[in-house]
């Protein structure tokens, strides 16, 4: 991984939805840099440069992370109280992007502190539109804090 500023940590463990996910973000904005990881340590790792992102600085978290629920490993909503349960990650804006309406699932997610929950469109013109708008949003629109250690 190079040491650009990461735009988009995607956080999916399906290939399938990765890879129509990335593609969309892509098509979305074509200079979008976008890093995957396909479960909740590797996630936790990259956000808190631990394991192989040992040594990377806060100055590379992304501008925003989407989020799957059902991840292996450490499941999404556990990621999601980490990032936003700790001082040097609570700031991070956290897009849960996922397949479920469960209202459960919904209520834990804004609660645990997402700052959005969007369920994934099934018609891949649909995930670009929405990708597309989401992209907008908190990359070009969206006013950040500035972070604090």
């Amino acid at each position: 991984m190079s040491d650009d500023a990461i735009d988009v940590l995607l956080v999916e463990d399906n290939p399938d939805d990765a890879e129509f996910t990335l593609r969309a973000l892509r098509k979305a904005n074509v200079a979008l840099n976008v890093a995957h990881v396909d479960n909740g340590v590797v996630a936790l790792d990259f956000m808190f440069g631990t394991g192989s992102y040992a040594g990377r600085g806060d100055a590379a978290l992304p501008r925003v992370v989407l989020l799957d629920l059902k991840i292996p490993r450490v499941d999404g909503h556990e990621v999601l109280r980490r990032i936003k349960g700790d001082m040097r990650t609570r700031l991070q804006p956290v897009v849960v992007l996922t397949s479920s309406r469960e209202r459960r699932d919904i209520e834990a997610s804004y609660a645990a502190g997402a700052n959005s929950y969007i369920v994934k469109p099934v018609e891949y013109g649909e995930l670009i539109g929405t990708l597309s708008a989401l992209v907008r949003y908190w990359l070009q629109l969206n006013e950040r804090p500035q972070r604090h250690a």
